[in-house]
């Protein structure tokens, strides 16, 4: 099986020594579930695109600094592309900026919440009737954190199966071949402390930046996020081979 991955944003150039890309921390998640999985990466933030929404079987958007709100010409593009692959009945699977632009490219509203910044590791709800992918749900997830900006208009056909006081749209889907998150099961502790440090002071307050850096105490659902993820994604193939 082979995943597309649609970079919308950079790790920053002063941790890329340590952390990549974020398609590179998909592909670690991944890797781990299932070693036989191909992967390959647009960077579409820099206006290169998948020739055809067939470049491969299931798609992931990752998370990015930008809004979606600014309607660059690149994020124009982006939107018409997961319209299409949707339409298509491919996979598609975005997470963070990704989870809000999959959202507006199907009729939803994503803004600058005076909420604020939602970081650190965040527990989330999951919906009693979650996806089938969310293998034997359990009835909450914590997971990774790092935006101000969130979905706060759905979609026509959206239905929510993840959420929290502080971000009550924070997983939906979409049929059963899109779907979204909005926190990151695909960073480690390390990565999401070494952000918060970079930011700590100056885009982040000092008090908020206490409390993330305390949390980051409580492990993360990743491993289990990365097993119902790549069931997800592999969910059209095993409905045509039915």
């Amino acid at each position: 099986m082979k995943i597309g991955i649609l970079e919308t944003g950079f790790v920053p150039e002063d941790m890329q020594g340590e952390f990549k890309s974020y398609p590179a921390m998909f592909e670690k998640m991944l890797g781990a579930v299932d070693p036989s999985l191909q992967f390959e990466s647009w960077s579409v933030l820099i206006d290169q695109f998948p020739a055809s929404i067939n470049d491969a079987d299931a798609w992931i958007i990752t998370g990015s600094k930008h809004g979606v709100y600014e309607n660059l010409p690149w994020m124009v593009r982006l939107q018409a592309l997961l319209r299409d692959i949707v339409g298509a009945g491919i996979p598609v699977f975005g997470v963070c900026f990704g989870h809000q632009i999959l959202a507006a490219a199907l009729g939803g509203t994503v803004v600058k919440s005076d909420r604020g910044w939602g970081i650190g590791v965040h527990e989330y709800t999951l919906a009693n009737d979650a996806p089938q992918w969310v293998h034997n749900a359990p009835s909450s997830m914590k997971l990774h954190a790092f935006h101000q900006d969130q979905v706060v208009q759905l979609p026509a056909n959206a239905k929510v199966w993840a959420s929290s006081d502080f971000c009550p749209y924070a997983g939906l889907s979409y049929g059963d071949n899109a779907a979204s998150i909005q926190p990151h099961p695909e960073f480690s502790h390390d990565y999401e402390n070494a952000l918060l440090q970079s930011r700590r002071g100056d885009i982040i307050a000092e008090d908020l930046a206490v409390i993330a850096e305390k949390s980051l105490e409580n492990p993360v659902d990743g491993g289990s996020f990365a097993t119902w993820l790549l069931a997800f994604l592999q969910g059209h193939q095993n409905r045509k081979a039915a």
